[in-house]
Parts: C-alpha cells; sequence; structure tokens
C-alpha cells in the first residue's frame, strides 16, 4: 500500500470530504488487523516474524500493507536491528486505548 492510500488528517477518507482529523484516525484504525498490530508492540519492539505470529490468521500480504500504514502514519518505526516499535505518536495512542481495554473487560464480565 502507498502512501497516499494511508488515512491522513485534512485529506478524503472513508465517512468525511473533508478529513477531519477525528474521522482520518477512524478511518486508519478501523483497517483491519491494525489495532491488533499496534497492541502486540505495546510491550516493545518486535520483529516482523514474531509480530506476524502473535496474530494468528493475518496473511502476509495484509500484514505488510498494515505495516506501511503505520509507518506512514508515524505510529511505528523500523529499528536498526530490523524490529518495528512504536513512535511516540505510537505509544501516545497506547495510553488512549487503554480506557477501551478497561471497557471491554468490564462488558466481559457482563457478558
Amino acid at each position: 500500500m502507498t502512501q497516499s492510500r494511508t488515512p491522513r488528517p485534512g485529506r478524503r477518507v472513508r465517512g468525511s470530504t473533508t478529513g477531519r482529523p477525528v474521522m482520518a484516525a477512524l478511518d486508519l484504525l478501523g483497517r483491519r488487523w491494525l489495532l491488533r498490530l499496534l497492541w502486540e508492540l505495546r510491550n516493545g519492539p518486535l520483529g516482523a516474524r514474531a509480530l506476524l505470529e502473535c496474530c494468528d490468521g493475518l496473511s502476509s500480504s495484509v500484514f505488510y500493507q498494515r505495516l506501511n500504514d503505520m509507518t506512514h502514519a508515524g505510529l511505528i518505526e523500523k529499528t536498526s536491528d530490523g524490529t518495528y516499535a512504536l513512535t511516540q505518536l505510537g505509544s501516545d495512542l497506547g495510553v488512549a486505548l487503554r480506557p477501551l481495554d478497561g471497557w471491554a473487560k468490564r462488558w466481559a464480565n457482563k457478558s
């Protein structure tokens, strides 16, 4: 996937012709497997093989598309040793998602 197809604020995205930042973020985060990959990187860098193994059922083509999406969005970076790590922006997103994790756990306990 090319950089031009990665949702960005200020550009037309799914659900918004204006590309409002929240709509661009929802388009990006709504891509299949993206949040899972970010979640797996929350505890530190992982190599491509280890990261792909964390996501049973994820095809390698979609995997590399998502890595590309996340890199172009500034959420992850490839380190000098070849692993993938969250950037500060990616870490900030993880912090923002923690309340959702708490809600999901409460929801699971109600089911």
